[in-house]
């Protein structure tokens, strides 16, 4: 991965916590390739963009957890999207992950639904998520074509339906957990959101290995045998450990990914590299946005126009306001 530097001395894990950060390992013993994810500062910063109630914040979270564990894989320059269309209080949430380490968020939600589930005490992020479809878009650039993956959302979250995806879509065996914390504050000050995620890889040599048992038949004839493949021990094992894994132990501030990984590994031995950065930060310009209004016809432009004579344009993302005068919107000069 690009910025990588592998440490190749066997020392003790380090102590020193950071926040804002993805750390790849590797576990040659379980042939396990992965990243661990922590953020801080960074989701507060996306989430302060919007009036968020709590419930929908941790349903952004996850979100951008997942965005960053599978976005930060890319080997070039390109953004991964990761956007769910379902009918929960929560109907669409898109996080948006340019690399190597920009990322943002916007999510959709029915106030009056979302009051509801609070009511039945139904607000975990798979209950608001609903059910629906995932989609995740690789976009390399206007000469490159995208590539796309849906994989159904049943209700159980963005964890299973990313299981789902890569048992379905890249036949590989993966793990993924993900987790989101509000930390109050003493003294009554205002909270702060964290997040923290790991995801882990069956990636043998020997490819037959890693083999998986065929996506379920459904409604197959009665007497059919669902295809079974006996699951590698190696897989097994590790696919066991980060089973393990506390909600708490993703988000806790005062433990660090190493020794998070070392607690996970220790007895197999883990390799850890050099942490990339994560950072919130907009992709919207005037530039951008003034290339959008061009793209409209000019009639469509013109019902644009309010009152006061100018086109208002705010960015779903992180807020900020675009205004532009009817002449600049319709390619009119004045006079």
């Amino acid at each position: 991965m690009k910025g990588e530097r592998t440490r190749t001395a066997t020392r003790a894990a380090s102590e020193a916590t950071q926040d804002d950060i993805v750390t790849a390992f590797q576990v040659d013993a379980l042939d396990i390739r992965g990243r661990t994810v922590r953020l801080g500062p960074t989701l507060d910063a996306l989430l302060a963009h919007h009036a968020y109630p709590p419930a929908v914040k941790r349903v952004v979270g996850e979100a951008v957890t997942l965005a960053v564990l599978l976005g930060s894989s890319l080997k070039f320059e390109g953004r991964f999207i990761l956007q769910t269309q379902t009918d929960g209080p929560v109907d669409m949430v898109v996080a948006d992950f340019v690399s190597p380490d920009k990322i943002r968020a916007y999510a959709r939600y029915d106030a009056d639904a979302l009051a509801e589930a609070e009511r039945r005490n139904e607000t975990s992020p798979a209950a608001l998520l609903g059910r629906g479809h995932l989609a995740m878009t690789i976009d390399q650039g206007i000469s490159t074509n995208r590539y796309q993956g849906v994989v159904a959302l049943d209700g159980s979250g963005l964890e299973a339906a990313a299981h789902e995806y890569f048992h379905q879509s890249e036949q590989i065996p993966t793990r993924v957990r993900l987790a989101v914390g509000e930390e109050m504050k003493p003294g009554g000050a205002e909270s702060s959101w964290r997040a923290g995620g790991l995801l882990a890889q069956f990636l043998p040599q020997d490819a037959s290995r890693a083999r998986m048992a065929d996506l379920s038949p459904g409604d197959a004839p009665e007497g059919v045998e669902e295809h079974k493949v006996d699951e590698d021990d190696a897989w097994v094992e590790a696919r066991s450990l980060v089973g393990t894994l506390e909600d708490v132990e993703l988000i806790d501030r005062d433990l660090s990914s190493e020794r998070l990984l070392y607690r996970l590994f220790h007895e197999r031995g883990v390799r850890v590299f050099d942490p990339l950065p994560i950072a919130a930060r907009c992709s919207c310009s005037r530039e951008k946005v003034s290339g959008v209004l061009a793209s409209f016809g000019p009639e469509e432009r013109r019902e644009m126009i309010q009152d006061d004579g100018k086109v208002t344009v705010t960015c779903e993302f992180c807020g900020r306001t675009y205004k532009f005068t009817a002449e600049e919107v319709l390619g009119r000069v004045d006079g």
